[in-house]
């Protein structure tokens, strides 16, 4: 499955695959299977079949499924698989405000969290400019608190439609997380749901709606990243619902 370009054609045929390992986790995949076989020669069975799950768990952590992208200029996707663990009324991160970037007074912010079963390849919101990226070096704090938007290790984008109007998202390294990769750069034209890079082994990513923006998720949420909308551009409803 993939990003459906005539809305009005009809799919009469989807077959189920394993998904992609994505080449950032092939040689960690590799190095876990090697070790296996070398804990099958040297040790009891018992240690190598535990490193067989380890591998096993190291290439779906790196698995890099197909996602089927609404394509109404109107939504914002959701950038990360995860659960919506924060949705606040926050200033534009001083990284992405100013001139050119970001000019609300007050944004709201959708928080979704990875955790380390999660994909974590991460995708562009809204189709656009890729106008700014701007990586902060930080700490490594549970990327489930507050301060860790403006603490830890992250990377700022700002996407820009073709009528002007900016979303900012930014990619959090968490307790787990050592490195954030991108896949972009400043000036890269982007489709809705396309691939922006990735954190490695649990992590955070925001969005900021733009005022008069309001969010179609609830606290307690699943997001699938490239297919779960997020919010409707210049649509501020409230929406109820309950975690069970």
């Amino acid at each position: 499955m993939s990003q459906i370009e005539n809305p009005d054609s009809q799919l009469t045929a989807v077959k189920w695959r394993f998904p992609a390992v994505h080449p950032e986790g092939r040689k960690f995949t590799l190095i876990a299977a090697f070790i296996s076989l070398t804990l099958f020669w040297l040790l009891p069975d018992i240690f190598g079949w535990l490193f067989v799950g380890i591998t096993i768990w190291v290439a779906a952590f790196f698995r890099d499924p197909v996602r089927t992208t609404p394509l109404d200029p109107k939504y914002v996707i959701a950038p990360a698989d995860g659960l919506v663990t924060m949705i606040t009324k926050v200033p534009p991160p001083p990284e992405l405000a100013g001139e050119g970037g970001l000019t609300d007074p007050e944004m709201c912010r959708v928080s979704i969290f990875m955790s380390v079963f999660d994909v974590h390849i991460n995708r562009t919101p809204i189709a656009g400019i890729i106008r700014r990226i701007v990586y902060v070096p930080g700490k490594f704090l549970n990327a489930d608190l507050d301060k860790a938007s403006e603490d830890n290790e992250r990377q700022h984008f700002l996407v820009e439609r073709e009528d002007g109007v900016k979303i900012g998202f930014t990619q959090i390294a968490g307790l787990i997380a050592r490195r954030i990769l991108a896949e972009s750069e400043e000036g890269q034209a982007v489709k809705a749901g396309e691939r922006i890079g990735l954190i490695r082994f649990g992590s955070r990513v925001d969005v900021y709606l733009p005022m008069g923006t309001g969010s179609r998720v609830l606290l307690g949420q699943r997001t699938i990243a490239g297919e779960t909308v997020i919010a409707e551009l210049g649509v501020d409803r409230s929406v109820a619902g309950r975690s069970e």
